[in-house]
This record gives C-alpha cells, structure tokens and sequence, in this order.
C-alpha cells in the first residue's frame, strides 16, 4: 500500500445528527412558560418533538417552524385550557413534563397517548403532584393522567429509589410557577441522572433561579420565572452514538459534527467505554471521531445506570467483541418504548448470539452473528443499532424502518453515506 492510498484510507467519513432530542423538549417547555419570545435553532424536527409542540400549542403557546429553528411566543406561566384531551404519542418526556405543567393551569385536563405510553408508569410524578395540593389520577399507575388544575403549591418533597429521571425534571420544570417553589430532596437509586443536571441547565439558560444542595437536594425559588432568549441546540448524543458503534465495528474512521465531547449529554460517557474497549477518540468543539483500534477483547462489565440508552448501542458493539460483557443496574429498561433487555435478548439470539437477562441487566457472550430479521418493537433504539449490525453482516433486515422517525428522521440518508 503506498503513502496515497494509506491516507485515502484514513479520510473520515463525515456525519451530520439532529440536535438533541432532550435539550430541544426542555427548552421548548422553558420557552413556552417564558415571558416574552424565544427563538430555538437547530431544534430537533421528529415525532416525539412535534407532538410536545402540538401539546405547548394547546396550553397557549405559539410556535412556528421558521428558517433555522423554532420562533416560540411564552405565555408567562399563565396556561390556558382548550377543553381537548392532549395526546402525546409515544412520547414519555412530553408525558411527564406535561403532567406537572398543566397543573398550574385551571380545569380539567386529560393527557394520553398511544398503548404504549399507556403502559409506562407515572405514578411517582402523580404522587408528588399531589403532595403539592395537585387534584390528580393516573389509571393503575400509568396513563391516561387526568388533572383539575387549580394551580401548584410547591413546597418539600422527597422521592425515593426513582425509576425515572424525567419525574425530576418534570417537577423542576414548572418550579418557578408553584406559590412558593420547590425543594425537592432525592434519596436511594436515582435513574439516569445526567438528564437532571441536562434540565437544570436550560432552566438557568432561560434565567431560573436554581440552588444545588448536597449531591441530590435542589431548590427552586418561586417568581423567578422563564424569560425568552435565543436558544441553540447541541447536537444529539444518543444520535452519534450509533456512528460511534459504526467506527468500532467497520474499522474506519467517522466524524459526527455539531457535537462535543465535553457536552452535558450523559450519553457522551459512550466514548469512555470506547476507548476502554480499544477504540480512539478525537474531538475538537464542533465534532467527535471515532476509528477502531483492535476491540479489546475478555470480560468486561458496564454499570450504565446513568445512560440507559446506550444500552442497546454497547450490547451490539458486545455481540462483535471476543469476550463476555455485562451491562448492570439498567433495570429501568424495561419501561422504555419496548422492554429493551427483553428485545434485546431475543433479537441477539436471533443473530446467533448468546445473550441472556439477568434481574438489573443483560449479559452477552461475543461471537459471529449470522444475518436475520430483525423485530424492532416500535423503539427507534433497537432499529438504529441494529442497523448499524446490519452493516457488517449482510443480508440482516430491519423490520418497521419509520420507528426512528421519533427521534431521528434522516438516519437511514445519513447511514448510506457509510
């Protein structure tokens, strides 16, 4: 091979992601809430967005889909009520951040969504509500929610051993507009925890007032409410993500722009497990590359607890690499789109792969995974990394490619390009 051909070989393939699914709902709550304009760009356009937008726009918020972003008229905290159920899709952060929200409003409320999101607990979040003088009933723990909204006290209150971070985020959210604030203490396992650091931080951004007690004590004061601002999104870290895994499993080298390694995306954390299992990272302030570096092979064990989605992401990269992963204490998995340890398991094995659940998690033993039909359950996380497997072993097939319209529309245009 001459010096020509070696660099040909070295050129990254470059990959453009959508901004961040969980930086774009949370400032479209602030910036709905907001007192005056917002303008958001490189907000992410897909289902789970569209139908926040469609359930902000109900509570009185305008927004418009212009060049660049989003422009988006706050209402103040002054929600109104269009006497129409609000329906969310399959859409759990909409869900919970809404829950807590319309309870500043006035009369009856009734937030639903598709059988799944009807099927994905609420209950924590409905429980707290009602601590802070909330009227307020979930069916059996989960949705339908129905509210009679007469405004939020605030006030203290302690969760325990959380299942979902989005339950925190919810309730911080609408802090601001509570009578007298929140002070809210979490004690025992707190699932996904970046995503309450994620949310506190567009909070400040639009201009809250926010203390931070402890390692899980957070203070909110009343009045100091949202105020519009221009807001740009970062890119999307579980979206790169599945690159991420590319680069590992083709040996080449990809670029995915508009993206950090310093980010406050939780999933970013991808990249030390990369590294650790023998891949080289580069990074400047717009971009992150990946290239394999012979995968490191023998028994590794992963606590992602913080980064559940990346889960299915690891467990692929898993089915390749010589050697035994465990993946731990992501329990929670359970109650995403799918059951993803479930749907994990079966579409491995289904690959030749032996994988198996254990009570908080999955372990994978690598091998050759032969092609088959892939199930995706309606998760937009098992079709992409799945795809990305699909890549080296041909003749695989994804079943149900729209799914990752939820988070993702352009992901198969940008997978062709490797």
């Amino acid at each position: 091979m001459n010096n020509a051909q070696m660099h040909a070989k070295k050129v990254p393939v470059i990959i453009s992601i959508p901004g961040s699914k969980s930086l774009t709902q949370r400032a479209l709550v602030a910036a709905a809430l907001a007192q005056d304009n917002s303008f958001i760009s490189n907000a992410l356009m897909a289902e789970d967005t569209l139908h926040l937008m469609e359930g902000l726009r109900a509570l009185g918020a305008q927004i418009v889909s212009v060049s660049g972003g989003l422009f988006v008229t706050g209402i103040a905290g002054k929600i109104a009520n269009s006497g129409k159920e609000i329906f969310l899709g399959n859409n759990g952060t909409a869900l919970r951040f809404l829950t807590a929200v319309v309870c500043l409003g006035k009369g009856k409320y009734v937030l639903t969504g598709e059988k799944r999101l009807c099927e994905r607990p609420v209950g924590t979040l409905v429980d707290a509500l009602q601590k802070m003088g909330a009227n307020i009933s979930c069916h059996k723990n989960c949705p339908p929610v129905v509210i009679n909204a007469k405004g939020l006290s605030g006030g203290k209150i302690v969760l325990h051993d959380i299942e979902s971070s989005q339950y925190v985020s919810a309730l911080l959210l609408c802090a601001p507009y509570t009578k007298k604030g929140i002070n809210l203490v979490l004690k025992g396992n707190i699932a996904s925890a970046p995503y309450i650091d994620l949310t506190i931080c567009v909070m400040k951004d639009f201009g809250a007032k926010i203390t931070h007690k402890g390692k899980y004590e957070y203070t909110v004061d009343a009045g100091k409410i949202y105020q519009g601002r221009k807001y740009r999104v970062e890119g999307d870290a579980s979206s790169a993500s599945y690159f991420f895994l590319a680069a590992a499993l083709l040996k080449k080298p990809i670029r995915v722009m508009g993206i950090n390694r310093h980010s406050k995306q939780g999933d970013i954390r991808l990249l030390d497990i990369l590294e650790e299992l023998g891949c080289r990272v580069k990074s400047q302030e717009d971009w992150v590359e990946v290239e394999e570096n012979n995968l490191a092979e023998g028994n590794f064990t992963f606590d992602l607890n913080d980064i559940p989605d990346m889960v299915p992401t690891l467990a692929v990269l898993a089915a390749f690499r010589k050697g035994r992963t465990t993946i731990k204490n992501v329990a929670h998995l359970r109650i995403k789109e799918s059951n993803r340890l479930a749907a994990l398991v079966t579409e491995l094995s289904r690959m030749g792969i032996d994988a198996r659940e254990t009570p908080d998690g999955i372990i994978i033993k690598g091998g050759l995974p032969r092609p088959a039909k892939i199930e995706t359950y309606n998760d937009h996380r098992i079709a992409m990394s799945f795809a990305i497997a699909s890549l080296v072993v041909p003749g695989t097939e994804i079943s149900d490619k729209k799914c990752v319209d939820k988070s993702f529309p352009e992901f198969w245009e940008e997978l062709k390009k490797i």
